[in-house]
């Protein structure tokens, strides 16, 4: 019989397997924030308190959310990058005490294994490029800024075309450490339940501005993740998401 690979993944991070944890040991819990560079120049993002999009049902965004991959040529306000990035991944507070951050999606053990990248294609006041969002002070980074680097993101999501066509497109990259030091090899199931609840969040905001989006599980794992400058098993993109203004 054919090795199940999918089910072995399974079997091999049940509880009888796990090995005691980082966090059992008395090690020190990562960072929830890559570093950035020094000087690297940061943009400000219009703060969650400021936005004002107006109000809209969230039942009524639950049932019309369906996934769109045909975008109209309208760019994004840079306000509602920022609503998405709040919604997604912003940081409500700091858990002091345990001095973790309280997000607005939920995550295992509160330990929020994700960073978000963004491929700007059509966002007012941003050049097209590569931004990274730096959660803790609610801004963005510019990693690169040239209007081939949407193609190039295309071209390792298989060619999908509704990449190229996006206003912008979400990735999420997971640091898995983060999730490890306390749950162990049991901490890579976590990730993709983790990354469900990221992207879920994201259908809903856009329904609630008039857009789109299209969840992406098909790309090339290391044309991506070399095309981001990742590491495997460091960290790795998990998921990523198109988005764009629809009719």
């Amino acid at each position: 019989m054919t090795e199940n690979k999918g089910y072995a993944f399974v079997e091999s991070t049940k509880y009888p397997y796990i090995s005691e944890s980082a966090q059992r040991r008395g090690l020190p819990q990562p960072p929830f924030e890559l570093p950035l560079e020094p000087g690297a120049p940061l943009i400000d993002l219009p703060g969650p308190a400021e936005i004002d999009l107006g109000e809209f049902d969230l039942r009524t965004a639950i049932e019309q959310r369906v996934t769109r991959r045909h975008y109209t040529e309208d760019p994004l306000s840079l306000e509602e990058l920022s609503y998405l990035l709040w919604l997604t991944q912003g940081n409500k507070t700091i858990n002091e005490p345990r001095a973790v951050p309280l997000k607005t999606v939920p995550s295992a053990g509160c330990r929020h294994p994700f960073e978000t990248y963004l491929s700007v294609n059509k966002v007012t006041g941003l050049e097209a490029g590569l931004y990274r969002f730096v959660a803790s002070t609610h801004q963005l980074v510019a990693l690169r800024t040239d209007a081939d680097f949407n193609t190039q993101l295309a071209e390792v999501c298989l060619s999908q075309r509704h990449v190229t066509t996006s206003a912008v497109t979400f990735i999420w990259a997971a640091v898995p450490y983060r999730t490890v030091w306390r749950y162990s090899e049991r901490s890579y199931r976590y990730l993709y339940l983790d990354a469900g609840h990221v992207c879920q969040n994201l259908y809903l905001a856009a329904e609630s501005i008039h857009c789109g989006v299209c969840a992406i599980g098909a790309f090339d794992d290391d044309g991506v993740d070399a095309l981001l400058g990742f590491t495997p098993p460091e960290s790795f993109v998990i998921y990523l998401a198109s988005l764009g203004r629809v009719v």
